[in-house]
């Protein structure tokens, strides 16, 4: 007969097993699941670059390892997905399987998806962009497909149509423009008493210049105080620097531009 002593310590010892097989039950959901997340940040990565979106290419993660698989058309772009691979948080080696086929016939599904990304990114950045400019672009609406532009809505004035025109031309990834804008002189005005603070303009600034189609902004130090707005760095050419100005200047809570130390 089994003493209590001995059935305590039974007991126990079936209860710490159990735990302990909960405890692995644990970590090995939660491996699964941050390997879940890894495979999809390096395919959603994949499926919005322009290079690798129209590809496929299939992705394994096993503790911290990236098997990658498929096909690509050139060498370069074999080697770009290892290192988006890579550069995911926890990924420390990549076994790169990818075959480099010449003739490869991409697929469109994923290109479709990363356009339409793109599209998104677009309309959102000059959007943004006539939102932040002084440019009274009243009622203006911003459709993107396949990087073409269509514009349609009132504005105030014809200067205020060529205005924003040429602002969403300049921005990075726009291909064309439809303009299809028609002016009202009835039209609501942009409100002027706002309050815009140095650091918001600052912010504004630099997303201007990132958002630009012909201005290298990683180049260019901004700094504002008390609305001035201080432009340093080395940019391309004089075309490029007067750009830079002119995007500054009209921004709105922009006073005047400082940019004597912007060199080409």
């Amino acid at each position: 007969m089994i003493n209590a002593s001995k059935k305590l310590i039974m007991t126990s010892a079936i209860a710490c097993s159990l735990a302990s097989l909960g405890s692995f039950a644990h970590a090995d959901a939660k491996q699964d699941l941050t390997e879940a997340r890894q495979e999809t940040q390096i395919w959603t990565t994949y499926a919005l670059s322009p290079y690798l979106r129209a590809h496929d290419i299939k992705v394994d993660v096993d503790n911290g390892k990236a098997t990658l698989s498929g096909n690509v058309d050139e060498d370069v772009n074999k080697e770009l997905a290892k290192q988006i691979a890579l550069g995911v948080s926890g990924i420390k080696e990549v076994d790169n399987k990818i075959v480099v086929q010449a003739d490869y016939v991409p697929k469109a599904s994923n290109k479709d998806y990363g356009q339409a990304i793109d599209d998104a990114t677009v309309t959102t950045a000059a959007k943004s962009r006539l939102a932040w400019s002084k440019v009274d672009s009243g009622n203006v609406s911003v459709e993107t497909k396949a990087g073409r532009v269509t514009l349609t809505g009132e504005v105030a004035s014809a200067e205020a149509k060529e205005a924003v025109v040429r602002l969403v031309k300049g921005t990075r990834g726009v291909v064309s423009v439809n303009n299809q804008l028609v002016v009202n002189s009835k039209g609501k005005a942009a409100d002027s008493t706002q309050v815009f603070t140095d650091s918001w303009i600052t912010t504004k600034v630099k997303s201007i210049f990132f958002y630009s189609s012909n201005v290298s902004g990683s180049d260019i130090d901004v700094s504002t105080l008390n609305g001035v707005v201080t432009l340093k760095g080395k940019v391309s050419s004089g075309a490029e620097r007067a750009l830079a100005v002119e995007l500054a200047e009209n921004l709105r809570g922009v006073k005047s531009v400082n940019a004597k130390e912007l060199t080409f």
